[in-house]
């Protein structure tokens, strides 16, 4: 598993995957470069269901979330089976905020904080474990032209 998780990084950073595609995403930051494969939700009963009864998600996976305007962005864990690191981005996909281990099944409020456009959901910890933070942009075609970073670059 690990092999596979080193390879993901290593084949996202050398630019083989700088073509746009729905169902993936890359987030650049200092740590590199990171490819994850997603599920879009972007109706309001996809975002609404989300991740809910997923038992298992494989290591680079995730679910992202679109709005059609940013907003105050609240999430809770109600009927999520697995650890959850949520990330929160703007309008051009960059991350202001990371909710780091949400818990299972845990209806306590996470606030994602206000112009929220993206969310990138992705399994519990590996957000630290690849060294995401505050800052770094995700690639996706879903952000269009105000993107930090283009799907052209």
């Amino acid at each position: 598993m690990i092999a596979g998780f080193v390879l993901a990084l290593i084949g996202a950073g050398s630019g083989a995957f700088a073509q746009c595609a729905p169902d993936q995403v890359l987030v650049k930051g200092d740590f590199g470069q990171a490819r994850f494969s997603v599920d879009l939700a972007d109706s309001g009963e996809e975002r609404a269901k989300g991740l809910m009864y997923v038992e298992t998600m494989p290591t680079m996976s995730g679910m992202l979330f679109v709005y059609d305007a940013p907003q105050h962005a609240t999430f809770w864990m109600r009927n999520t089976l697995i650890p959850l690191d949520m990330i929160f981005m703007d309008q051009t996909g960059t991350i202001t905020h990371i909710h780091p281990n949400a818990k299972p099944l845990d209806e306590t409020i996470i606030d994602g904080g206000q112009g929220v456009l993206f969310v990138l959901e992705i399994n519990g910890g590996l957000a630290k474990r690849l060294g995401l933070k505050v800052g770094d942009v995700l690639q996706h075609p879903s952000i269009g032209e105000k993107a930090a970073f283009p799907c052209d670059g």
